[in-house]
């Protein structure tokens, strides 16, 4: 299952413009504060949700790295 959500997810932001990319880390981040937050207040959690959060942020990142590299040489040439 986690696969599948990895596959859909990178072809999700893959497909993203930049903008688009930045309001969907900050909603990740947002998640990720509230998902701290509630387990700070005693609240049930489920722990696969911190890492789930977590690694789709990593993809996220990863893609906007990816993007970026190719108009960085370019720049640099």
């Amino acid at each position: 299952m986690n696969e599948k959500h990895a596959k859909a997810f990178r072809a999700k932001v893959r497909a993203m413009a930049p903008a688009d990319m930045q309001k969907e880390l900050l909603e990740l981040r947002r998640e990720q504060f509230n998902l701290r937050m509630t387990r700070a207040t005693g609240q049930e959690v489920k722990p696969n949700q911190f890492t789930k959060v977590r690694r789709d942020i990593a993809r996220l990142k990863t893609v906007q790295g990816q993007q970026k590299a190719p108009q960085q040489k370019a720049k640099g040439k």
